[in-house]
């Protein structure tokens, strides 16, 4: 059985890598780039700490961090796009990832919430 928010924030943070590579390289553009990258690889980074979660309420807070890194990121692939650094359908493909990772990651936080208070530890 495979990790799928695993394999996909990995995934999702080589094309951010890649994706910032080629903007530093073809339109020098460094600020956006940076921000693209330390959002859209700390999505698996912060996942990849919560494996290791000292308790039920820490896995929770660093999945959330996950979440929000992963809103960031959406933000700045809609702000490329506006600024015409990234086409469309490189947008639509990154935007569906971005959100596809949400999704899980939403669902692994509310799945985490509801155990906790069943549990009440």
């Amino acid at each position: 059985m495979t990790n799928t928010i695993k394999s996909k924030s990995f995934g999702f943070g080589i094309s951010m890598v890649l994706l910032c590579k080629r903007l530093t390289k073809e339109h020098k553009e460094f600020v956006l780039s940076r921000q693209i990258l330390r959002s859209g690889t700390a999505i698996g980074a912060h996942y990849r700490e919560a494996e290791y979660a000292e308790s039920k309420a820490d896995f929770i807070h660093k999945m959330a961090v996950a979440q929000k890194e992963c809103n960031e990121t959406l933000y700045w692939l809609e702000l490329l796009k506006a600024t015409n650094y990234i086409s469309e359908a490189e947008f639509e493909e990154f935007y569906k990832q971005a959100n596809e990772l949400m999704r899980i990651i939403t669902r692994i936080i509310k799945t985490a919430k509801a155990n906790k208070q069943g549990t009440k530890s």
